[in-house]
């Protein structure tokens, strides 16, 4: 009980993070191995816990989407699909001992590439580099390891998005409707699996309903480098504990 009251309140600082700056899975996922699941059924459940909250943000957002290289919306969204299922899949048949130990490797990945798109500065202005192909292959890429482990697919949509030509704005709407799609395509496969713990899936879940709507109303509020740099420092600190515990 005392495990799952910690990860009601840290599902709702989870909520208030993704909306605000992302990186809830880096609070998520060590809540639910401390109530006693694997890394593999902890990442599982965590999609699942943390999906209603991806919907509420790609609906706010809906007006801004757009294509990307030469390819429609509607094209990304496709790829962005059939890429979270592969992924999703991928994941199902990767044994528990193995994801194990790949666990801190993804956190580590997921940490840097959430401290670059964070603290790195984006040239408003620079040219595309992504033509369609180019595009195409990059948000495919990103969909499979979104439906896989998922820790910093947005700072990986947002550079793929704005190397092929959309404006910041834009970019951001847009991967926020594509990251609900590639975990739909993922919950709807995970929802089968005997990895998720549904008691806990449902507690994480509402405490990121609950923290998802109090940081749509502190967007304007607070200072998001702060909650940046608290994810960032989450990360390391995972990835540490995570080698540390590594067999």
């Amino acid at each position: 009980m005392t495990a799952l009251v910690i990860l009601f309140f840290v599902s709702i600082w989870a909520g208030i993070q993704n909306a605000l700056a992302g990186g809830g899975t880096f609070l998520t996922l060590p809540a639910l191995m401390f109530t006693g699941m694997t890394p593999l059924a902890a990442n599982i459940t965590s999609t699942i816990a943390l999906f209603p909250g991806q919907i509420t943000s790609s609906w706010s957002g809906r007006g801004h989407v757009a294509g990307a290289g030469g390819l429609s919306f509607r094209a990304l969204v496709v790829i962005s699909f059939l890429g979270g299922i592969l992924g999703a899949i991928l994941l199902l048949v990767t044994p528990s001992d193995i994801f194990k130990a790949m666990v801190p490797w993804l956190v580590l990945f997921a940490t840097g590439i959430f401290a670059y798109g964070s603290f790195v500065p984006r040239k408003a202005d620079r040219p595309p580099v992504l033509g369609k192909t180019g595009a195409g292959v990059a948000q495919f890429a990103i969909s499979v390891y979104g439906g896989y482990f998922g820790g910093g697919i947005g700072f990986l949509m947002l550079a793929a998005l704005t190397a092929a030509g959309l404006a910041i704005r834009s970019a951001n709407a847009t991967k926020n409707v594509l990251a609900g799609v590639m975990n739909a395509s993922a919950v709807a496969i995970f929802v089968f699996s005997p990895q998720v713990y549904w008691p806990q899936a449902a507690v994480a879940c509402v405490g990121a309903a609950i923290g998802g709507v109090i940081g749509g109303h502190m967007v304007s509020r607070v200072n998001q480098n702060v909650l940046r740099i608290s994810a960032v420092l989450i990360g390391i600190a995972l990835t540490i504990g995570l080698f540390i515990r590594a067999p």
